[in-house]
């Protein structure tokens, strides 16, 4: 059952949700990663340039996944900044449970769109993965808190194990998340396969499937595409689009995986497209010094950062976000 009053809560119809993913997608292949201190100093610098929209890290063993081990303080440190609305991956039953318990506002889910892609990254075929995805939402309905539940589709538009992806595959994917009560689908192109045409087809086919419900995109800029991909998604109406600071991140089990689109481009890119983000590039531009600080030895990537704005271009976004 769709939770669309929450969903239009969280994401206003009509406007462009820039989704940071730096402290959850962009830690998975780093080799150092951010004190708790160093990401509250991170999260604060940029809610104060306008950003709102934030993936907060993974709930997942810290033995394992050390980097992730404060994602309940980072859930609650979050939910003190008035606007801003954080995410959380959870790949399992009790990653949901624990999800749940922490209040965050959004779980987030991940189907694989090729079966070597998923037995590889979460040792679960699609079926199995479609089936967790149920019951987590079975979890939501019963609990006190209505999270929204999205679910990212990771390798929709080609897989670096498998080659390319039927794109009936993918729709057929997209239904039966939906079928089983998810809010709403990202597409993911995992390791940046496609180019804007192919994007441009699957989300205008996902975005006539989704209805109401908002439509994300994840994308990698492995080969150089991402930003034009972006433009393409949001010309076909993804309005929930993930990147991150730095360019950082990349899929564990993906070989050949490169980071997220850069996150400050991108919020360029919807200022020059006319798109209200609400963000201020210059004050986003300059909290990278606090990244390079916490992450010292780390590559960080990105063109605006190089170049500075255009002479005469304002920095601020519009108003809101």
């Amino acid at each position: 059952m769709t939770n669309m009053t929450s969903i239009a809560s969280l994401y206003p119809p009509h406007r462009i949700a820039l989704r940071e993913v730096g402290l959850r997608d962009g830690l998975q292949l780093t080799r150092v990663y951010p004190s708790i201190a160093g990401k509250k100093r991170w999260i604060t610098a940029e809610f104060d340039a306008g950003v709102r929209y934030f993936d907060a890290g993974s709930f997942l063993p810290a033995a394992h996944h050390p980097q992730f081990a404060d994602v309940r303080e980072i859930v609650a440190f979050l939910a003190g900044l008035p606007g801003a609305v954080a995410s959380a991956l959870t790949l399992n039953k009790r990653g949901a449970i624990d999800a749940l318990d922490s209040g965050v506002p959004q779980l987030d889910c991940v189907v694989s769109a090729t079966e070597s892609h998923s037995q590889r990254n979460v040792r679960r075929s699609r079926e199995e993965a479609l089936g967790v995805v149920d019951e987590i939402c079975q979890l939501r309905d019963q609990s006190d808190n209505k999270p929204v539940i999205a679910v990212g589709l990771s390798n929709a538009l080609g897989c670096s194990i498998e080659g390319a992806v039927a794109p009936d595959e993918v729709y057929r994917l997209v239904d039966r998340c939906l079928e089983t009560g998810a809010d709403f689908i990202s597409i993911a192109d995992t390791v940046g396969y496609a180019g804007p045409t192919q994007v441009a087809a699957m989300i205008r086919a996902v975005v006539r499937r989704s209805g109401d419900s908002p439509v994300g995109v994840h994308l990698h800029d492995t080969r150089g595409l991402g930003l034009a991909n972006a433009s393409a998604a949001m010309d076909e109406g993804a309005r929930v689009i993930d990147a991150s600071l730095g360019g950082l991140g990349g899929c564990p089990a993906a070989p050949r995986a490169t980071g997220n689109i850069v996150f400050e481009d991108l919020a360029f890119l919807c200022q020059t497209k006319g798109l209200d983000t609400g963000i201020d590039l210059e004050r986003l531009i300059a909290l990278r010094a606090i990244q390079a600080e916490e992450m010292p030895g780390e590559t960080f990537y990105g063109a605006l950062e190089k170049a500075g704005l255009p002479v005469g271009h304002s920095s601020a976004g519009a108003a809101g976000s």
